[in-house]
């Protein structure tokens, strides 16, 4: 065991080195946030907490103790331009004809940084430590006419840049568009910025604090189709501050924790809350006075029984333990839909401890990768041992099954949008080397563990534990009201737990698919408590109301159940792009939909398998408290 663990180390570490020499720096930082400190006392935990966070935490800038003499060089990147309202189209830096140098050099990345559009390179700005500039000119260009059709367009579409100065961010529009008091499109006159200014917050040797303003004085005129001279200048000003280092990142955070935020966060917590009561005491009132005067029918003496017809949900007790069919691929769901669980539950626990701070490049992207690869292992466990507790005996397909599952679909997408993304020239397309990287990932690690799983859970021998013995045929189903087939039944399973958390959403979709900073993890992670929650009671619920109606075939049906919600998300979706936000474009359409899709299709796995897991606990409950014959 220990040797494999120590293979699989190096197979990242080698790994990581391999893309280092495709495309990216080493994956260990010198930043660790503070509040890790306490984080956990097993070693074990420790020994993977602190592997997890070297791959996440922050990719460090060229100076890596952030601390600069008067006059020192301080790293200055340009990242991305793109229009605003896609926030999945972007390009890089000098794909716009800006003043570029003779060697453009391309700063080294992390896997994250490069899964998430990042291709910094060196900006032609010079901003020296405590070193003022005003008016310093760039470079004098004169514009072609194919150049100032390209700024005019991109203007119009509302690009925007990136930058990092000494690992902060800079945002900044490249023009504007004149439609004062113009009523026809073709009269709007297009304006391209040439003086930004740079204003600098210090402490003693550290940056601080910085922001980007454009001169709306400074303008160069692109409406018409024409040459155009331009100096482009740039403008640096110091001031001083008592901000600590350790708070420099905070203003981004600010933002979602203002008052009138989170009064709606609290309010969509409070929206949940009820929810939840609601539904409890639904079920207590209801469903436990039910089950109490069906226990005391059905707890009558053997005398008394004989005389009256058994009916509702003991009548089948002979077959609710009757496995599903498509068992392979019922234990292959389950499989997949804990180790995303397990997934959700660990992203959750780094950003409770303040891993995800805002501008942290990448480290959502390259947790999610890790994360996932390391947690196959459990996929492969619990899909097969399940599958032999079902009475199956093709474990190795239902590895491979278990396998591709999530990832088929999940490929197969990528496929389709990177080719999209290359089409466009986008940075969203991925690299060669990245892709290598992610495949040697899947291979060496993802696969093994998937393997090691397998076996494990196969070699467990557990027998699956049901209190009633399955008859040899399978009773008729009678036939049953339209609102009782699984479609009516997935609408009101999907509802309520969406319900509590669609308040919520929109701040995700407006972070995920926007510009807003979302970093309020503790209220989120309140919000999915509740979310597994509803779920388990709706679904346990109408598995009771299924059985009632002696319908045998809860096995499937309480999964969908689960899992509709994930339906209700993506029909979210739909309802985001048209009315709530203003992306437009194949790409960007094509992006947002194609990878939404996978992410509803996750949800439908996870949350299937926390309603089939608490439907097998009450219905395991309810028929060993009752004598079967």
């Amino acid at each position: 065991m220990f040797l494999s663990l120590f293979f699989l180390i190096i197979c990242i570490y080698c790994i990581a080195e391999f893309h280092k020499s495709f495309h990216t720096s080493s994956f260990f930082s010198h930043y660790y946030p503070t509040q890790m400190r306490n984080f956990g006392n097993s070693p074990a935990f420790v020994i993977l907490g602190v592997f997890i966070l070297s791959c996440v935490s922050h990719v460090r800038s060229d100076a890596s103790d952030h601390r600069y003499k008067e006059g020192d060089p301080v790293p200055l990147y340009a990242n991305k331009v793109g229009p605003f309202h896609n926030p999945s189209e972007t390009y890089r830096y000098f794909d716009l004809p800006f003043c570029s140098p003779d060697h453009v050099k391309e700063k080294k990345e992390a896997l994250g940084e490069v899964l998430n559009g990042d291709r910094l390179v060196s900006a032609p700005y010079k901003l020296n430590f405590k070193e003022e500039k005003d008016s310093s000119v760039v470079c004098k260009k004169k514009l072609s006419k194919d150049e100032v059709v390209f700024f005019r367009k991109a203007v119009e579409k509302d690009y925007y840049f990136q930058m990092y100065y000494d690992d902060l961010p800079i945002w900044g529009f490249i023009g504007k568009v004149d439609k004062e008091g113009k009523a026809d499109p073709s009269e709007y006159k297009y304006y391209l910025y040439k003086h930004i200014q740079f204003d600098v917050l210090y402490n003693k040797d550290r940056v601080i604090e910085i922001s980007a303003r454009m001169d709306p004085h400074l303008l160069v005129d692109l409406t018409e189709d024409k040459e155009v001279d331009a100096e482009f200048m740039y403008t640096v000003k110091w001031k001083e501050t008592d901000t600590p280092f350790e708070k420099r990142m905070e203003r981004y955070s600010m933002s979602s924790s203002l008052p009138h935020h989170l009064e709606i966060h609290w309010f969509s917590i409070i929206n949940s809350c009820v929810t939840v009561l609601l539904l409890t005491g639904f079920l207590a009132t209801i469903l436990m006075r039910v089950l109490k005067n069906d226990f005391i029918k059905y707890g009558q003496d053997e005398e008394a029984a004989d005389d009256q017809e058994e009916t509702g949900w003991k009548y089948i007790h002979g077959d609710v333990f009757r496995f599903p069919k498509y068992k392979s691929l019922f234990a292959a769901a389950l499989g997949s839909g804990t180790q995303l669980f397990t997934l959700t539950v660990f992203i959750f626990m780094l950003a409770l401890v303040g891993v995800f701070y805002p501008y942290n490049r990448g480290a959502l992207f390259t947790a999610l990768v890790v994360i996932y690869a390391l947690t196959s292992g459990i996929a492969g466990y619990v899909a097969t041992s399940f599958y032999c507790q079902l009475e199956g005996t093709n474990w190795v397909r239902n590895l491979l099954l278990t396998g591709c599952l999530f990832c088929g679909p999940l490929f197969l997408t990528f496929c389709f949008l990177n080719t999209v993304a290359i089409a466009y020239s986008a940075t969203a397309a991925l690299p060669f080397g990245t892709i290598v990287v992610i495949v040697l990932i899947w291979t060496l690690v993802t696969s093994p563990l998937l393997v090691l799983g397998g076996i494990a859970g196969k070699n467990s021998r557990a027998e699956f534990q049901a209190p009633c013995r399955t008859t040899k045929y399978p009773r008729e189903i009678p036939p049953l009201p339209w609102y009782r087939s699984a479609i009516p039944q997935m609408a009101m399973a999907g509802f309520l737990p969406f319900s509590a958390i669609y308040i919520e959403l929109y701040y995700i979709f407006a972070s995920v698919w926007g510009h807003r900073i979302y970093t309020i993890y503790s209220i989120l992670f309140i919000v999915f408590i509740i979310l597994l929650i509803v779920t388990a009671f709706i679904t346990v619920a109408l598995t009771y109301f299924q059985l009632a109606a002696e319908d045998h075939e809860w096995w499937w049906r309480s999964f969908v159940c689960g899992g509709s919600t994930g339906l209700f998300i993506y029909a979210y979706c739909l309802y985001y792009y048209y009315a709530r936000s203003d992306m437009s474009g194949f790409m960007q359409t094509s992006f947002f939909f194609g990878y939404m899709a996978c992410i509803c299709y996750g949800f439908f796995l996870m949350l299937g398998t926390v309603g089939f897991r608490a439907s097998l606990f009450f219905v395991r409950h309810i028929y060993r408290s009752i004598k079967c014959e």
